[in-house]
Formats: C-alpha cells, sequence, structure tokens
C-alpha cells in the first residue's frame, strides 16, 4: 500500500491546478459572491492587505515579482543541471502549472471574486428612463460649465504628489463608498510607483490596483490635474469594484466631493467620456463655450500621451486587458469602462452633480 507521503508526492501537484481550473470554471450565483465574499469575506480582508502595503514606500508587487522570477529560474536552473534534458523541462512545466494556479486561487481570494459580484445598476437605486440623449447633453452641459468655472481656482490650489495620501480625498473617498453599499470603512492606498511603470506610460495605463497586496500604483507621467481622479479611481477597485465602469464612477463621484482641485480633475475626465456619448450632431455645439484653461490642459494630456504611448504596444495591451476581463465574467470586457455615462446618469446617488 503506497504511503502517505507517497500519495502527496504524485498526487499534490495536481491539486492546486484542479482547484484552479474549478475556481475559473465554475459558474457561481452573483448574489452569493456579493453576499459571503464582496460584502462579507472581503471587507475585512482589504484593510488588512492595504493597510500592511501601505507600510511601504515601495510597491510590494515589485518585490514578489522579482522573488518569484529569481526562485522559479533558480530552481529551473537546477532541474536543468541535475536531471535530463526530458525530465527537467517535465519538471519545470509542472512547477509552472502549480505555481500559476496557486496564484490565481490567491488572486480569486484576496481581490478577483469580485469580478462575480452583482453589478451596481442592479444593487443601488438605478433609473433606466434616465439614460437618454437629452439627459447626456445635460451633463455635458454641466461638464463644460464647471471646467470653467473651476479652473482658476483649481490651478490656484494646486494639487498634491509624490506617494502621499490626500487626506481631503480620503475622505470625499469614504463619504461616496459608504453611499455606493460599502459595508465597512475601506482603507485608501498609497499612491506608489512601480517597476512596471515603464510599460504603464508606453502602454497608456495610468494606474493599477494590485490584486495581490491590494496596492495602488500609479503612472509616474501623470500630469497633476489627472491624480486625483486616478487615484479616486483605482480606490475604488480596493473598495471591491472590479468593474472598470463602476470604479470610473466611484472615481468621478469622489472628487465631486472633494476640494476644487478634485472636482476639476474629476470633471475632466468626464469631459471625455460625455463627450463621446452625446449625439454628434451636438457635441460641436456643446464644446464650443469650452474656455481656453480646460481646453489647455485638455490638449496637455493628449500631448502626454502622444509623447509617452506606443500605439502598438498599448493596442496589444488592450486586447489583453479585454480578455482578461472577459475571463473574469466582464462581459463588456475594455469597454467596461465607457459605461460609467451609463451610471451616471441612471444612479439615484449620482444625481445631485
Amino acid at each position: 500500500m503506497p504511503s502517505k507521503r507517497g500519495w502527496l508526492s504524485r498526487f499534490g501537484p495536481v491539486l492546486p491546478v484542479v482547484l484552479a481550473v474549478a475556481a475559473a470554471l465554475t459558474p457561481l450565483p452573483r448574489p452569493l459572491v456579493d453576499r459571503w465574499y464582496s460584502t462579507g469575506i472581503y471587507p475585512f480582508l482589504q484593510p488588512l492587505l492595504t493597510g500592511a502595503s501601505n507600510t511601504f514606500r515601495f510597491a510590494a508587487l515589485d518585490v514578489g515579482v522579482i522573488v518569484m522570477v529569481v526562485a522559479f529560474v533558480w530552481l529551473a536552473a537546477r532541474e536543468w543541471r541535475r536531471s535530463s534534458r526530458a525530465r527537467a523541462a517535465a519538471r519545470i512545466a509542472v512547477r509552472a502549472a502549480v505555481w500559476a494556479a496557486w496564484l490565481y486561487l490567491f488572486f480569486l481570494a484576496a481581490w478577483g471574486l469580485n469580478y462575480r459580484r452583482v453589478g451596481m445598476s442592479e444593487r443601488l437605486a438605478f433609473d433606466d428612463r434616465s439614460v437618454n440623449d437629452a439627459a447626456a447633453v445635460r451633463l455635458a452641459a454641466a461638464v463644460v460649465d464647471r471646467l470653467n468655472t473651476l479652473h482658476q481656482p483649481a490651478h490656484e490650489h494646486g494639487w498634491s504628489s509624490g506617494g502621499a495620501i490626500d487626506p481631503a480625498l480620503v475622505d470625499a473617498f469614504e463619504s461616496t463608498s459608504r453611499d455606493l453599499g460599502a459595508p465597512r470603512r475601506v482603507v485608501a492606498g498609497r499612491p506608489k510607483r512601480s517597476i512596471l511603470n515603464w510599460y504603464f506610460e508606453r502602454a497608456g495605463v495610468a494606474g493599477m490596483t494590485d490584486p495581490f497586496f491590494l496596492e495602488t500604483l500609479i503612472s509616474a507621467d501623470l500630469l497633476p490635474f489627472e491624480r486625483p481622479f486616478v487615484i479616486a479611481h483605482e480606490w475604488s477597485h480596493l473598495a471591491g469594484l472590479a468593474d472598470e465602469g463602476e470604479a470610473n464612477v466611484s472615481g468621478w463621484l469622489t472628487c465631486l466631493r472633494g476640494s476644487t482641485g478634485h472636482q476639476y480633475s474629476g470633471w475632466l475626465f468626464m469631459f471625455e467620456e460625455i463627450m463621446r456619448a452625446v449625439p454628434d450632431a451636438q457635441r460641436d455645439s456643446l464644446i464650443k463655450p469650452l474656455e481656453r484653461g480646460p481646453r489647455d490642459d485638455l490638449r496637455a494630456i493628449r500631448e502626454r500621451e502622444a509623447l509617452h504611448v506606443n500605439q502598438r504596444l498599448a493596442a496589444a495591451g488592450w486586447r489583453a486587458y479585454d480578455s482578461y476581463l472577459k475571463a473574469n465574467r466582464i462581459e463588456a470586457g475594455s469597454k467596461s469602462y465607457d459605461d460609467v455615462v451609463r451610471l451616471a446618469l441612471g444612479l439615484r446617488v449620482a444625481a445631485a452633480y
């Protein structure tokens, strides 16, 4: 009879792979995920992971990636030296599958299951009748008006930079999170720069939420008036809003409840979104009243992107991210970013913009 140790040695590596495949393919009911994970386990886990990672000025994800790559290469080299080529290749392939399986299971447990929760428009008061062209035109007019009004005081007030957590933005974020149904206080992440920044700039990625240590990673080339919205967007992911459209509307509402500079950042973001949503025949007349100051800032954003973004890399990155989102039950894929206008028009909590 095989010993227990022999059984584990032979079949142990299969277990995480089987669990990962089952977790990926099992269609968990969204209400169950929302109740037991997104508003149950996750709100207790998030403050622990983000609170711990906030103690480091560097990105814990960077350290994790470096350690894993070095360990994997070292183990692979040892296998290659000690075994035949075929045996070494087989062991390396098995180890890669096992490590990938454990990473995926950790991803789901730490944050990833939020992709499978009930959508914001289903769990909050939402009026489909408010989502129409007339409402979009009204919002577009409000965006232009607020940008014209806020430009000068926002630039006079200025914006925080570096890795400091802005207390006023935190207060606005906590207020928004409560209104969007967060069951507990969400710990805001310290804005950090990652070794992945070279990719962020060239692929046009403004920021990222580390799904393992729940950190906030921000591209270093962002202009000061872009940072508040991007940070608020990434904090919204920390609040369990995995869907990009939901994180966008949460980040926008957070900025609108913040300082003058935060508000201006939120309205700058919404300008690009709402102008894509209004009828083509009315777009030019809506943009015409926009004054020189906001126009210059929008031009500066486009120039920053033109300077740093590699269009081929950006397109490939968006295709990969689209596949990633669809694999995690976001049917719209990368188009979910555009859902912010529908949510902004239909959510009752956003009606007072």
